[in-house]
């Protein structure tokens, strides 16, 4: 838990310094996800890291924040209502305070302890996790509005496994049965580690660097626009299907959108 709460506050702080010194004009800046802006972007974290540490401190706070989000019209687009009506600078300092106590909430905390969730509740290892792939997927997002890039680093493999514990929910999801098929997963990691998932012997494998398996299970790239190496039926139809986020079946960038 020691690493994986180190490993967030170092991804959080790799995107702050980009958004930091961005310009007023670059904060409005319209991203690849969903038409948001970056100021929606950050928005985004700042909230959803409030409310990982509302679950992870006030069980009974968080199921009241539940009850009031299902009786909104749009809770997703209500979501960003008060990032939208801050300055950069307080916006900024919400999502500093917001990640700064999810970090103190998380760090007292069993690795294996249930804590609820939009949807089934996850351990706080997995809640951690996800904030490690939210980070840097939103982060990803900034990055190609300006045409931007950044080394990746061997955090990346908090999201790769995220991408694979997700292969069944990424078809259930869609109302699509599960390949029955094991798919094996082999990716080299920035710093040259080789990290792999599944049985060895599997007939269908993906294969390829790290960066690209994160960018084509958080949505953020077509298959078709990466040097993953798949083989197999069942490879194939779950990488053109991958979330590892929650919430109802997104569609990703079409290919060559970012080739």
């Amino acid at each position: 838990m020691k690493n994986l709460i180190r490993d967030l506050a170092e991804e959080y702080e790799s995107l702050d310094g980009v958004v930091a010194s961005l310009a007023q004009d670059q904060w409005d800046r319209e991203t690849p996800f969903a038409s948001w802006t970056v100021r929606d972007e950050i928005s985004h974290l700042a909230f959803f890291d409030g409310a990982a540490r509302l679950t992870a401190t006030d069980p009974d706070g968080f199921s009241r924040h539940l009850a009031e989000l299902a009786n909104l019209t749009d809770p997703f687009e209500d979501t960003l209502a008060k990032g939208r009506a801050l300055s950069t600078s307080a916006l900024l300092s919400w999502w500093r305070a917001e990640r700064k106590g999810l970090l103190g909430a998380l760090s007292p905390l069993d690795p294996k302890t249930r804590l609820a969730w939009y949807g089934p509740p996850m351990s706080a290892r997995s809640l951690a996790t996800s904030r490690i792939m939210e980070t840097w997927a939103h982060g990803q997002d900034i990055l190609d509005a300006h045409g931007w890039t950044r080394f990746p680093t061997d955090r990346l493999r908090h999201i790769a496994h995220l991408g694979v514990s997700t292969f069944s929910w990424s078809f259930l999801n869609r109302g699509m049965t599960p390949p029955s098929a094991a798919v094996r997963v082999e990716l080299a990691g920035p710093s040259g580690e080789r990290w792999s998932w599944g049985p060895p012997e599997a007939a269908d494998y993906v294969r390829g660097n790290a960066e690209d398996f994160c960018l084509v299970v958080t949505q953020r790239r077509h298959p078709d626009d990466t040097a993953l190496e798949t083989t197999g039926a069942s490879a194939r139809q779950w990488m053109r299907v991958a979330q590892a986020f929650a919430g109802p079946p997104a569609e990703g960038p079409k290919p060559g959108q970012f080739a």
